[in-house]
Formats: C-alpha cells, structure tokens, sequence
C-alpha cells in the first residue's frame, strides 16, 4: 500500500483528481482542476464550442464611430424554411452600449438578458448608464466565477461590447473570453475563422494606416467588417453600429446592409478594371 502510495505521490496525480471508478485523471471533466500543463480543458473546450458554430463575428473601432458584424446563422444550415431574421447574436443592452454574442446561441441569449438586468441596476444605483468597459469586465468577472466552481461549467460564448464612453466620448471595443478576461480592440474577429479574419483586418490597417477607420462617419468602418462577410446575402448577417455624434446603438437594416455589399462590390469591379486598364487587356 505505501508503494502504491508513492508512485501516485511521484506521478503527480492525487486520489481527487480522478474521476469516481476511473483511473483516468478528471483534468477534462472538472473545471477546478488544472492538468499538469496548467491548463484548464473545460476551458478550452468552451473555446472550442465557440468556433463549432461555425460562424465568424467582427468588430471595428474607429475615431468617432464602431461596428461589429455577425452572421445570423451557421453556414452550411440545411433548414431551408428557418425565418433567419428570428435568429439573431446582436443584442442592445443599453441605448449606447450593444453586445454581439459568438458560440452556442443560447448561451450568449442568457448573457445578454443578465447584461441587461446588470446594466439596469447600475443605472438606477448611480444614475447613470454603465460604460462599455465596465460591462466588460462584469462580463469578465462572471465567466472568470464559471472557473472556481465544480456545479458550474464556462460559458461557450466569445462576447464583444462596443458603444460610446459618456466621459471620454470615444468609441470602445471589447472582446471577453470564457476563460474570465476582457480585451479592448482597434479590430478584433472571434469564430470559426478568426484567424483569417484577423489577417485580413491587420493588413488592411497597415496599408491604409488606419485612415479609412477615422473618417467623420462610420461608413469606412462598415466598409472593413462587412467586406470580410460580402459572400453572404444582406438577410444573412447583421450590423450595430454606435457613432459620436449619436451615440445610439443602432441596428441596421437590410436595406443598409445590401447598399453597403453593392458598393463593396462596385468599387471592386471598379478596382479590376484599372487593373485591366494598366495591364493592357
């Protein structure tokens, strides 16, 4: 017994770590426990629950305005008679602050329903509406809690906030991650194909030094994120949009949004042809 003692004590894995009638550690099926690595599974699990949707969300942060761009389904759905306009990740939480909710759908529903109840008492605590970034971190706060409990499990959700800090007067963008941290953005992309997505929105502001997102409207911030999704139909993802000079967190329409894609695909019809014109064809 002390030799079996010993050899448990030097491999590193106690008693407690394993699941009940099981040899094998429970380093994946308890969030409390962390795994010789010092990673928490159940936590990168919820990531990957989050790019299993298979749908890619984007937000862009300017001088004076920001949006973010969601997808109203996964790609690839095969329910052909589903009402995609009663699907929807993009939620107001506030008259200035909305909540765009990447992962399993209805967890990010029940995020932005306690986002809005928080959001409630802070303004009648304080007399104010809660900023951006303090939404942030409450979210934050709430998924880092899902980490410390065994009777809980981490939210399957990536959640950006953006809208109009009242005393800096100046657009924010936050991502919170399910492992219980928030980060603000210039640009920032979470799901299925983030990475590309990123790519292309660190390219874009390198080119363009950024001038394109600082603009006295928010038409060059649009013009970014919605070009990552301009294969899709107007129908098919959505856009909030929060500007200076109204701070309003407003939902687009469809009709906005296919003007958007056609001048998107105008200017590059436009961009081939002088391509053409240059090279003699």
């Amino acid at each position: 017994m002390a030799a079996a003692g010993s050899a448990g004590e030097s491999s590193g894995v106690s008693s407690s770590s394993r699941a009940p009638g099981n040899n094998t550690p429970s380093y994946d099926r308890i969030v409390t426990v962390f795994a010789p690595n010092g990673r928490l599974y159940q936590v990168d699990y919820a990531r990957n629950a989050v790019r299993l949707e298979g749908v890619t969300s984007v937000g862009v942060r300017g001088a004076d305005s920001a949006c973010v761009v969601g997808q109203r389904r996964a790609r690839g759905t095969k329910d052909k008679l589903l009402d995609t306009a009663s699907v929807s990740r993009l939620f107001p939480i506030t008259e200035r602050v909305g909540l765009l909710a990447t992962g399993i759908a209805g967890d990010g529903r029940a995020l932005a329903h306690e986002a809005r109840n928080q959001t409630a008492e802070f303004r009648f605590k304080w007399g104010y509406e809660m900023p951006p970034d303090l939404l942030a971190q409450w979210i934050a706060d709430r998924a880092q809690i899902c980490t410390q409990y065994v009777s809980k499990r981490p939210s399957g959700v990536v959640a950006m906030v953006v809208g109009i800090d009242d005393e800096k007067e100046t657009p924010q963008l936050f991502t919170c991650d399910p492992a219980g941290y928030f980060l603000g953005h210039k640009a920032a992309s979470v799901g299925h194909k983030d990475r590309e997505a990123v790519n292309f929105l660190e390219r874009k502001m390198k080119e363009q030094s950024i001038t394109i997102i600082s603009r006295n409207h928010s038409d060059g911030n649009i013009s970014i994120a919605v070009r990552l999704k301009e294969d899709l139909k107007a129908t098919e993802i959505e856009v909030g949009v929060v500007r200076k000079d109204d701070p309003t967190f407003r939902l687009l329409t469809v009709a906005e949004i296919d003007e958007h894609l056609k001048a998107i695909n105008q200017s590059k019809a436009e961009l081939t042809s002088e391509q053409n014109n240059l090279l003699g064809h």
